[in-house]
């Protein structure tokens, strides 16, 4: 999400997460005034290779919920983020609080998703050194930019998931692929599926979202999905 009546607009559908990329390289990067949300509708920063200076700058600005780390950040990267995290609780509440008080929450944990791409095959060993330092893993399709590629992976690399860990399926889902997502979260495979992340087979240029497919393709996937994520 990039412009800010589109951003309250999408949002009207009560999303249970909008994300705002900050990544410089990015058409779609976010670096404006960002609009009150729903209660129940989750702010998540998408960061690649950022520092933690940065992340926690951000995280302060715009009162994060989430952090998606779609870089090549490293298990010790996400266990100082996460430690962080966890020490200043009492603070993040406070501001949250402070800025939004008619959406005060006591549940004001930050959660760490980690991104992984896959194309054909994957080596689920790379998740284990996460397992502990993130709340969810993320799986995108692998393609020459760090998201927002326009295609998807083979879904049925995740029949092999060997993790507990719920995570979100992303990576070129559009509104042609409603089938194909109701037949995979009927399937074992999506067992551990959190959520669905879409983008860009959901604009009409990088950053902006049309209304009318979104609303037609959440109408057509919800009742079998737990979450609904929009970048």
């Amino acid at each position: 999400m990039k412009h800010p009546a589109n951003i309250t607009e999408i949002a009207a559908l009560q999303p249970e997460y909008l994300g705002f990329i900050f990544y410089e390289k990015s058409s779609r990067f976010f670096n404006g005034n960002m609009p009150q949300l729903p209660q129940g509708t989750k702010k998540v920063g998408v960061f690649v290779n950022a520092s933690m200076d940065e992340i926690l700058e951000k995280v302060e600005t715009y009162s994060l919920d989430v952090v998606q780390l779609h870089g090549e950040e490293s298990p010790e990267f996400c266990s100082q983020l996460k430690r962080h995290f966890e020490e200043n609780i009492d603070n993040v509440n406070a501001i949250k609080n402070e800025r939004l008080p008619c959406h005060a929450s006591n549940d004001s944990k930050i959660d760490i998703v980690k991104v992984f791409s896959i194309k054909d095959h994957f080596n689920f060993d790379q998740l284990q050194p996460y397992e502990l330092v993130c709340d969810y893993f993320l799986f995108d399709t692998k393609g020459k930019l760090p998201g927002g590629n326009g295609y998807t992976f083979n879904w049925d690399v995740l029949k092999n998931y060997p993790s507990t860990k719920p995570y979100f399926l992303s990576g070129g889902i559009g509104l042609e692929e409603t089938d194909n997502i109701t037949a995979f979260l009927q399937g074992n495979a999506s067992k551990y599926c959190y959520a669905i992340d879409v983008n860009s087979k959901f604009e009409s240029e990088p950053g902006l979202k049309d209304l009318k497919i979104l609303k037609e393709f959440k109408n057509k996937i919800k009742p079998n999905l737990t979450s609904f994520e929009n970048l």
